[in-house]
């Protein structure tokens, strides 16, 4: 059970019916994490406008997926697990093993290992990243766009992640 409910859209305020409404055309539905960050339309609007603006960026979706995946593991969010495994298999077309090997921080692939590899330096430093760290990711073959989208990815993530971890958020996603 929640501890924080979610905002009904057949009662939500005309601020919150635009957005959910944003939602549903884009999405198809509106997922219980939007209808919790719902409350705050301020909140909403902000997590939508920097998730749309991110997913324009130079990071592939499969990376943006993995990223999510790992953040989510790591943080022990299950609502975000189960909606990254979704989105990752779904539209992302990682594999199952893609999947597990993100939730962990790795990857098959060079290049989404060391985003990965990057993603964990972020988050266990608190941004405070060493020259070392930087030097790796720029090795790996990625710009400082990329870079600075990782980190915001990364705090994307976090955000949701500790939304629905206060909030104990009911997963509308396959179980996974």
């Amino acid at each position: 059970m929640s501890c924080i409910s979610t905002v009904n859209p057949e009662t939500a305020n005309a601020a919150q019916t635009k957005l959910f409404d944003a939602v549903q055309k884009q999405v198809g539905f509106v997922p219980n994490l939007m209808k919790t960050l719902g409350h705050s339309p301020s909140a909403l609007e902000g997590y939508l406008s920097l998730n749309g603006s991110l997913a324009a960026g130079v990071l592939s979706p499969q990376l943006r997926e993995r990223i999510a995946l790992f953040v989510a593991e790591y943080n022990g969010c299950e609502y975000c697990l189960a909606a990254h495994t979704y989105l990752g298999r779904q539209v992302a077309k990682l594999s199952a093993n893609e999947v597990g090997a993100a939730r962990e921080g790795h990857s098959e692939e060079a290049q989404a290992a060391a985003a990965l590899q990057f993603a964990r330096h972020v988050i266990e430093s608190k941004g405070r990243i060493t020259d070392v760290v930087l030097n790796h990711i720029r090795a790996a073959g990625f710009e400082d766009a990329a870079i600075i989208e990782i980190v915001n990815h990364v705090a994307l993530n976090i955000l949701t992640n500790y939304t629905n971890n206060v909030a104990q958020t009911v997963v509308d996603f396959p179980a996974i």
